[in-house]
């Protein structure tokens, strides 16, 4: 009914977020906890905000009780340190304390002179694909403002935001281009697609990235997956999924983001990291209020989760490009991975001023590990102060394995039914005093 929506939304409005970030609880984690108003999508706009600050969530106790939402996550910075940058501090406590008057993901902001368009492309991957996209726009002399591109399963699918392509005539030009790039073979089973939508209606790349390469379904074939599992418990409605894999950044933004684009809600989790690995648990239900009702369903949030988990990879060689922006940069760079045998299996290209800062994983045309030869070649053609070798920080540990860690294989992922959640980790979300 109407006044129930508008009820909904006085709620609200009438509770705004509490955000409490605390550094004296845990010894090797900040906490940062909150509290509100239940809405759907609340939970992934909290993950969003950690992730998008590049902050490793070591825990995660999740919990929704009727109308309210309470959170609380372990955090630590890319090197595992607990947060005392000021500035970062009070940006999470704005952004996760007024979300609510805010919208979902905030869009890129415009460039002054003009609105920016954002293409999005998907096809088959092969050596050399991501350098001839952007040796078209810069022969179009376009302005590569950012971007994003993943490769999974044989599949690429990228996001590129142009700044001042309002002519409608050179955009369908553009589109006819990298359309003949992106077509693929004939007869092939998910033949490639370029579309040119705004920019605001973009809320955020990485989501729209795992959007498209789920659409496009990632291709197909058999590969290693994640462990990940789904269950019923139908006494208390609740459908419960399982993930154990190797832990890395932006795993939860990942997993979360995939449960809510296939329109589930997550009541209740746990997530935890040891050793290098990743357990989660959650507790969800349809958008409807109903759990998963079929085997079909239960493969199918199975093999969603697994492919999100899987696209973000971060294997190969990260190198990391700093350097003054001009036309044609990313056109140059990525025809020099491509003329000495490197594969992009990933790229951030951001530009901030008149500086570009980009990060690309590279393998070789196998999608193996890259000879240092070929790693000193490419340095030396782009230029050795300005293109550097940057290597991931291992996970950091904030609980030690115990032995019946290491006794659970990849069959049975330890389901933990809500009553023993509750006693055992809820209950200690207003009195964590350690992260073991």
């Amino acid at each position: 009914m109407e006044w129930l929506d508008e009820y909904e939304k006085l709620v609200i409005r009438m509770n705004t977020p509490r955000v409490v970030i605390d550094n004296a609880v845990c010894p090797t984690a900040t906490l940062v906890q909150v509290d509100s108003a239940r809405k759907r999508g609340v939970l992934l706009e909290a993950v969003q905000v950690l992730a998008d600050l590049d902050l490793s969530i070591n825990k995660a106790y999740i919990s929704s009780d009727g109308r309210w939402f309470m959170d609380v996550f372990h955090v630590t910075d890319r090197l595992g340190r607990k947060l005392t940058d000021g500035s970062v501090i009070s940006y999470i406590q704005q952004s996760l304390g007024t979300w609510n008057d805010l919208p979902a993901a905030a869009p890129l902001e415009e460039e002054e002179g003009g609105a920016l368009t954002a293409l999005e492309l998907t096809g088959a991957d092969r050596t050399g694909l991501l350098s001839e996209v952007f040796a078209v726009l810069a022969d179009m002399e376009c302005s590569v403002v950012e971007a994003r591109a993943w490769t999974h399963r044989g599949r690429l699918a990228c996001v590129a935001f142009l700044h001042g392509e309002d002519d409608a005539g050179k955009v369908e030009r553009i589109l006819a281009r990298l359309g003949h790039l992106l077509r693929g073979e004939p007869g092939e089973a998910a033949p490639g697609a370029v579309a040119a939508v705004p920019a605001a209606g973009v809320a955020h790349a990485d989501r729209r990235l795992h959007q498209l390469m789920a659409a496009d379904m990632d291709g197909g074939g058999a590969f290693p997956t994640p462990a990940v599992a789904v269950d019923g418990w139908a006494e208390r409605g609740y459908s419960v999924v399982t993930v154990r894999c190797r832990d890395r950044p932006k795993l939860l933004f990942d997993v979360v983001a995939a449960l809510h684009d296939m329109d589930y809600v997550v009541f209740h989790g746990t997530v935890d990291t040891a050793a290098g690995e990743a357990r989660q648990e959650f507790y969800i239900r349809h958008a409807d209020g109903s759990p998963i009702r079929s085997e079909a369903e239960k493969d199918r949030v199975c093999q969603f989760i697994q492919a999100a988990i899987e696209r973000r990879s971060l294997e190969g060689v990260r190198l990391e490009l700093c350097t003054p922006d001009r036309p044609g940069l990313l056109s140059e760079v990525t025809r020099t991975f491509r003329e000495n045998g490197l594969l992009v299996a990933q790229a951030e290209v951001s530009t901030k001023g008149d500086v570009a800062s980009n990060v690309f994983y590279v393998t070789d045309a196998a999608g193996n590990a890259v000879e240092q030869g070929a790693i000193d070649a490419v340095r030396e053609r782009v230029g050795v102060d300005c293109l550097v070798v940057g290597e991931e920080p291992p996970p950091q540990i904030c609980e030690k394995p115990t032995p019946a860690d290491h006794g659970v294989g990849g069959g049975g992922l330890g389901l933990v039914y809500l009553g023993n959640l509750v006693k055992r980790n809820l209950y200690n979300l207003g009195l964590i005093k350690s992260c073991s």
